[in-house]
């Protein structure tokens, strides 16, 4: 099973999750983050019904599969900054 990790971290003058690379819009506060990606993370995790999906990876290819809607990852949320001021 596939494991994605969402982290928490001061971005851009306030607060985001990051996955990887990319981060989320930025929040105002480390809770408002922190809350934000557990619900991302959650709703990762949510089945769906079958279907194609398209998607682009790091050279700028893109690729189409089937996916059976069942198959989702485990999701985690690491607070990077645990016990750091919310501002």
């Amino acid at each position: 099973m596939t494991k994605i990790v969402y982290k928490v971290v001061q971005h851009d003058g306030g607060w985001a999750y990051r996955q990887g690379d990319v981060y989320s819009e930025t929040f105002p506060t480390h809770s408002d983050a922190l809350q934000a990606a557990r619900i991302v993370a959650a709703e990762q995790q949510v089945g769906g019904e079958p279907e194609e999906i398209s998607w682009q990876d790091e050279k700028g290819v893109w690729h189409t599969e089937y996916s059976e809607g069942g198959d989702r990852p485990e999701a985690e949320v690491v607070d990077g900054d645990e016990g750091a001021d919310a501002r």
